[in-house]
């Protein structure tokens, strides 16, 4: 069995200790993001929820970013909700603005009861970008 290729972004360590898992994984030129949230420096979640979406997003794109990777070479998308009516309109603003052009990633957004104190979680599959 081969060892895991793992990706961490500079910082926020805290919450992957804790929790014990890796920020991303990668697998030929695919990487495999793990469920990115709307935390602190230190693991907490962000109170306001418009800013925990910004700051999932903002995570997602610090991951990305230390693979080499870009909110473009996201291939497909999966978002987790606590309360998904009452919420879907402030997560499709932060949305739309990060994937404004076609073609769009595949996208699953699923309703849940908990997210260990958040609520909100993404997490993504995106193509490594080839050295030049």
């Amino acid at each position: 069995m081969s060892k895991r290729n793992t990706v961490f972004p500079a910082g926020r360590q805290a919450l992957y200790e804790m929790h014990r898992y890796s920020a991303a994984i990668r697998s030929g030129d695919l990487l495999f993001v793990s469920g990115q949230v709307g935390s602190r420096e230190d693991g907490s979640p962000e109170p306001d929820f418009a800013k925990q979406v910004e700051l999932a997003f903002d995570n997602l794109s610090e991951v990305l970013k230390a693979a080499g990777s870009t909110f473009d070479d996201i291939i497909d998308v999966t978002t987790f909700h606590t309360d998904p009516e009452a919420q879907f309109g402030t997560i499709m603003s932060v949305k739309d603005k990060v994937f404004s052009k076609k073609p769009y990633p595949n996208w699953t957004a699923v309703g849940v009861n908990w997210l260990a104190g958040f609520d909100f979680e993404i997490k993504a599959i995106a193509r490594i970008q080839a050295a030049v």
